[in-house]
């Protein structure tokens, strides 16, 4: 049976993933499901430094080396809403997105989505003045007044990091303390640039291109501040997570605030539902605990599914490595000889990459007199003498800044695809890229029917702009979605943009947050989506 598994794993975090790589590693069939990437919030984490056994790495580096451990086992992946469940009985079927899949044993490790204060005008300035990841947004406010919200873990830490851009930084404690460890507490208390306010709620937050307007109340002694600025400043909310469980309200128990109630073994209360990370009641939601979660629940769902085993005789088939769409996952360093911009393992990926594309393709370069038209040149360069399915052409130069510098994805005619990216495709970007080439050359990364036949459903002509930074962990989710639907209709074109390099598009779309899109020069959307959600933005 092609969709019967030992356990559905939904939601691909660390507790996820690390449930998957027990799972597989013990020889039962598992699958992740994740609505939108897998790595979870700590994948948007800059750095990550008390994690037992590695001294310091990135929250995407962590949970990319964990995906891949589980993979190298036969766990399988999809990106799929899980929108229902029927849990009563032996096999329990979880409905998604993509269809509906059966298993033995279910574990529910959805996570929990960062929590709005509600201050006024915080909604309406998301994305315009209003953040909450300090690593994909921070760069849009340097040399500015940053206030940040929230008195925890998030809060301390982000804080520190936002100093590297900011020219101040206020954090706005609800208590009368942080509620972190001292230790990280005191980086903040302690950083010159930043200033500690406590028993302190933000009230209000308003302004025209951007905010230009707080007020703030000191809850202890009643005293109102309000701040003015003739220029923009940027509001940070770290103010905790809020449980992902709408799919299982009324079907499994959970506490008030949302969380699901389990046992000391990661057991919810019904037979065979197990639960794991964030998403569960738990005095510390980090990375190890999550991890934790994940073993314990996976050890547990083992003895499960092998009494179900022997109780009924049914059996999922084996776990087996599934040849999949190629994965690049190598960040790139800036521009260089091929030999020395490429390590010979990042090498052997690409190679998997272009020896399966279907056909080749003409990188074509358009080029002003910047230096980031001179290493955008050079990284083409050396990119494309890795492969004889790739040539390059210099279209032309061009002395002012328009869209420059670019490179199109073409034919080898010379008929565009629709794909194209302008700046150098380097960073988090380096792979969507990558998969950009692999879905315009064919054949691509796979599409189930009801995705394909929306696409092709697309009549009008749709321009995508796409606005990213390299250092952003959530754009290449959108980035892809966008180019899978370019690469396979003609009516849509999906340009991705370096906004570093680009100052006129993000002050003409009033850009403080990516991922940002724009719909033929009009329509703007902040926050990552996935290929589903992006086709339901559209269709709207």
């Amino acid at each position: 049976m092609d969709n019967l598994y030992d356990v559905i794993i939904v939601g691909g975090g660390p507790a996820g993933l690390t449930a998957a790589l027990y799972l597989a590693r013990a020889k039962y069939r598992v699958l992740v499901l994740e609505k939108e990437s897998f790595g979870g919030q700590i994948a948007i984490t800059h750095e990550v430094v008390n994690y037992p056994g590695i001294a310091r790495t990135s929250g995407k580096a962590l949970t990319d080396t964990i995906q891949q451990q589980a993979e190298s086992f036969g766990a399988e992946f999809m990106l799929a809403e899980a929108t229902g469940f029927d849990l009563a009985g032996d096999i329990k079927t979880v409905h998604t997105s993509k269809g509906d899949y059966r298993s033995f044993g279910i574990l529910l490790a959805t996570g929990a989505h960062p929590r709005s204060v509600g201050f006024k005008g915080e909604e309406a300035h998301k994305g315009r003045g209003v953040a909450y990841c300090a690593t994909c947004d921070g760069e849009f406010f340097a040399g500015k007044e940053i206030f940040v919200v929230g008195g925890g873990y998030a809060a301390a830490e982000e804080s520190v990091f936002l100093t590297k851009f900011a020219r101040h930084v206020t954090i706005l404690v609800r208590k009368d303390d942080f509620s972190c460890a001292a230790a990280v507490a005191d980086q903040a208390k302690n950083h010159k640039k930043i200033t500690v306010l406590t028993n302190t709620v933000m009230e209000e937050v308003s302004g025209e291109n951007g905010l230009t307007y707080a007020r703030y109340k000191n809850t202890a002694t009643g005293e109102v501040t309000e701040y003015k600025s003739d220029e923009s400043f940027g509001v940070f909310v770290f103010a905790g997570y809020a449980p992902a469980t709408e799919a299982v309200k009324g079907v499994i128990e959970l506490n008030e605030q949302g969380y699901i109630v389990t046992d000391a073994s990661q057991k919810t209360s019904i037979e065979g539902v197990y639960a794991a990370g964030d998403v569960c009641i738990k005095p510390l939601r980090q990375v190890v605990t999550a991890t934790s979660d994940g073993a314990l629940a996976a050890t547990e769902l083992e003895k499960y599914v092998a009494s179900v085993h022997r109780r009924t005789g049914l059996r999922a088939d084996a776990p087996a490595p599934k040849k999949s769409s190629p994965s690049v996952t190598v960040e790139t360093q800036e521009s260089a000889s091929s030999d020395e911009l490429f390590t010979a393992e990042m090498r052997q990926q690409l190679d998997t990459v272009f020896s399966r594309m279907e056909r080749p393709l003409l990188l074509k370069l358009s080029l002003d007199n910047r230096p980031v038209s001179e290493e955008l040149e050079q990284f083409i360069t050396a990119l494309v003498a890795l492969s004889d399915k790739l040539t390059m052409e210099v279209a032309g130069r061009q002395a002012e800044e328009t869209l420059m510098p670019c490179v199109e994805v073409c034919l080898t005619d010379g008929t565009p695809t629709g794909l194209a990216f302008h700046g150098v495709p380097s960073g988090h970007e380096f792979t969507s890229f990558m998969l950009g080439l692999y879905n315009a050359a064919g054949p691509g990364q796979a599409l189930d029917d009801t995705t394909k036949q929306q696409i092709a459903g697309i009549k009008d002509k749709m321009d995508l702009k796409i606005l990213v930074t390299l250092s952003c962990t959530m754009c290449p989710d959108l980035v892809v979605a966008a180019q899978q639907i370019a690469a396979a209709n003609p009516n849509v074109t999906a340009h991705v943009y370096d906004i570093r390099h680009f100052e006129t598009l993000k002050k003409q779309y009033n850009v403080m947050s990516v991922p940002c899109m724009v719909l033929n020069n009009d329509k703007v959307s902040f926050g990552k989506k996935n290929i589903s959600q992006l086709l339901e933005w559209l269709r709207g």
